[in-house]
């Protein structure tokens, strides 16, 4: 059996348009409901804990890691989102080849990840016990999440993976919150603190492990499909998703050190990732319910015109009602793009089954911009004394992002009223 092929049946010219095939989608009852639980719990556990890094970084400079500069420490939380982007290459194809069996090993490394975290003290190890475990798990886990609730919902997708990524929210908001204040009983210290976090995710794995099961029959044939990247809307999308990816998480990152350097104080400026994830709960439900409406491309391009515009605008936040303003309008627009993320690439795959490896694809191409985004950032901290220069860089890539999206959105229907 070869690891690749042209596609699953003959060859399609690149320039023409996919024709996508549904069939009969339930809509709804206990088993989506459940699937969307299971999936709601995968993105509690992955997305929703790596957004609780601003935590992390400011603790790690310093305790562990003071000897280290920001653009260091960040390589750390970088690598993870790497790994839980490009993890979706291994997850995505492999569910949709062997159904949902093939998240319990990433479950259980996931719970691994964080109570090794909770034992590191030196750089290397929190690279590969944080940045490379829990990146990896995170990724293989979170493909066939997306792709399960996918095999559900047609006409109400948006909405429903909506619902499912608001797990990234609720944990972004859980999480911060609690390491925050846990970190500051010495009775319990950094290893406790994150053990007891290790403990949330036990049992939301466990959730996710019992409830998350596939409808679809497995595709057949190949384990990736190259000829993906021969349609342009695909290419199209995945580049512009990639731009905008690569200035998406700068502000979780960095927002709390560039609000301590603005004079707020250290308590009020510990519940800036807390604040960007909830505003971001509403970002993902409402983006949602607009592209069940207008069409999740339409809604992708204004969510990141927008976010682009918030990121320039960070040049002139000074005061500390102005940063909590920006944390919150920033969370609501940037919460859009996860969310639309995964209906953008279903509207473009030709069958459900061919799903998770599209998506998989995609995401392997978009780790890249996960990878060097907040290095590159952070070093150009370290370089400038400010935070001008990494604004200007994730606002411009920002949109430029989504002027790609929209070129993407022209190529599926050029009308510019039709729902896309």
């Amino acid at each position: 059996m070869s690891l690749v092929q042209p596609s699953d049946s003959s060859p399609e010219p690149a320039d023409e348009k996919p024709k996508v095939e549904y069939g009969d989608f339930p809509e709804g009852g206990i088993r989506a409901w459940l699937v969307i639980l299971g999936a709601y719990c995968v993105s509690f556990s992955t997305f929703g804990y790596m957004n609780a890094y601003g935590v992390y970084q400011e603790y790690y400079s310093s305790h562990f890691l003071s000897h280290e500069s920001p653009s260091s420490i960040s390589w750390i939380g970088s690598i993870q989102v790497f790994f839980l982007y490009a993890g979706g290459l291994v997850g995505g194809p492999l569910f949709d080849r062997y159904g949902v069996k093939v998240i319990y090993v990433p479950a259980l490394a996931a719970i691994v990840s964080v109570m090794m975290t909770s034992l590191c003290t030196e750089y290397y190890q929190f690279i590969l016990a944080q940045g490379l475990l829990g990146g990896l798990a995170s990724g293989i886990l979170f493909a066939p999440a997306m792709t399960c609730v996918s095999h559900y919902f047609r006409r109400r997708r948006g909405v429903a993976l909506g619902l499912t990524v608001t797990g990234s929210s609720t944990g972004g908001v859980i999480f911060p919150i609690a390491l925050t204040r846990m970190l500051k009983y010495r009775s319990l210290g950094f290893g406790w603190s994150v053990r007891i976090v290790g403990f949330i995710i036990l049992v939301t794995m466990t959730v996710a492990v019992l409830t998350l099961k596939e409808r679809l029959p497995p595709r057949r044939g190949a384990v990736l499909l190259p000829s993906a990247f021969t349609q342009r809307a695909y290419i199209l999308t995945t580049a512009g998703i990639f731009f905008m990816t690569w200035g998406l998480f700068t502000p979780f990152f960095y927002l709390p050190q560039y609000a301590l350097q603005q004079g707020m104080g250290h308590d009020l400026a510990d519940y800036m990732p807390a604040i960007l994830n909830a505003a971001s709960a509403f970002g993902r439900v409402v983006p949602g319910l607009a592209a069940d409406k207008v069409g999740p491309f339409n809604t992708m391009l204004v969510e990141g015109t927008c976010t682009g515009v918030l990121l320039l605008c960070w040049l002139a936040i000074r005061s500390n009602a102005a940063i909590i303003i920006f944390a919150a309008l920033y969370g609501f627009f940037s919460g859009g793009i996860v969310s639309l993320m995964s209906p953008c690439f279903a509207r473009i795959t030709p069958h459900m089954n061919q799903f998770g490896t599209y998506l998989g694809m995609a995401m392997a191409v978009l780790a890249v911009a996960g990878l060097t985004g907040t290095p590159i950032c952070g070093a150009m901290v370290q370089s400038y004394g400010g935070y001008s220069e990494c604004a200007i860089f994730s606002g411009v890539a920002m949109l430029f992002g989504s002027l790609l999206v929209a070129w993407a959105r022209l190529d599926i229907q050029a009308g510019l009223w039709q729902k896309v």
